[in-house]
């Protein structure tokens, strides 16, 4: 059985990228589409300023959840289990404490 040849990608980082911080997500999807607004939420502000929008396939955004938990699987057994507040409620309300997100198109 012939396996696939694992191919190396270069990826290239431009040095005058800025990162950006983002502790709130808002997402949404179309049938081919995925989209994922990235945004900051300050305390004592009331609007969440969108930082940065991806937009992906449904076959990339499922691709990029698996290495999201890969990678929180690996972080775990470094650091330990990462605990999530009001697990089990509703975590968006749980997490702001009652502060409702803005609606969603």
């Amino acid at each position: 059985m012939n396996q696939p040849k694992q191919r190396s990608l270069n990826v290239e980082l431009p040095s005058e990228l800025e990162p950006t911080y983002a502790n709130f997500a808002l997402i949404s999807h179309t049938p081919s589409e995925v989209i994922i607004d990235l945004a900051q939420m300050l305390p004592n502000q009331p609007k969440i300023r969108v930082r940065s929008r991806v937009v992906m396939t449904p076959l990339n955004a499922k691709l990029t959840l698996r290495a999201l938990e890969e990678n929180l699987a690996k972080y775990e057994t470094a650091f330990g289990e990462i605990s999530v507040p009001g697990e089990g409620d509703d975590l968006v309300r749980s997490f702001f404490a009652g502060k409702t997100p803005p609606e969603t198109e």
